[in-house]
């Protein structure tokens, strides 16, 4: 998924920036939501939340577990349940190699980011990720902090 700053349709819905901070990122991948319509309507307002959820294979499919799309206002009693589980569209050949990938010790699935791709489609990126310790996180830390710094020192310079 490259940002495309000349696509109109292009649009980030959702980041979840804490999951480069808590996981190692070994490998992405761009997979589809099965969403309702009231879902993509609440969606293009921008009110949705990634930052606590997870994928999980069960039973031969992918899903998407603990996403929050705000409820649609407008859609009454047809509207969704804000929490549900819903399911990610991947080929059989990618959902065997997250499943072999998460199988490895200490391997989950974090969604990434959720977007309007270029036709206007909700796409989910999630990375097979590995936990980091408390000590990880700190040098991580201290690298953001340093190169902060650095950024600092030579815009005075």
């Amino acid at each position: 998924m490259a940002k495309d700053s000349d696509n109109k349709n292009y649009k980030v819905i959702a980041e979840n920036r804490r999951a480069r901070f808590d996981y190692f990122i070994e490998s992405d991948l761009e997979v589809g939501i099965i969403l309702m319509g009231s879902e993509v309507k609440s969606l293009r307002t921008g009110q949705s939340n990634i930052a606590e959820s997870y994928a999980s294979v069960e039973d031969g499919e992918l899903w998407l577990i603990n996403g929050y799309i705000s409820a649609y206002k407008q859609a009454g009693v047809f509207g969704h349940d804000e929490r549900r589980r819903r399911k990610l569209l991947v080929s059989r050949k990618e959902l065997a190699r997250l499943w072999q990938a998460i199988g490895r010790e200490g391997m989950t699935l974090v969604p990434l980011v959720m977007y309007f791709n270029d036709r206007g489609l909700v796409k989910l990126k999630i990375g097979v990720a590995k936990g980091k310790k408390v000590a990880d996180k700190r040098e991580t830390s201290a690298k953001r902090d340093w190169n902060r710094q650095k950024q600092r020192l030579l815009k005075q310079g």
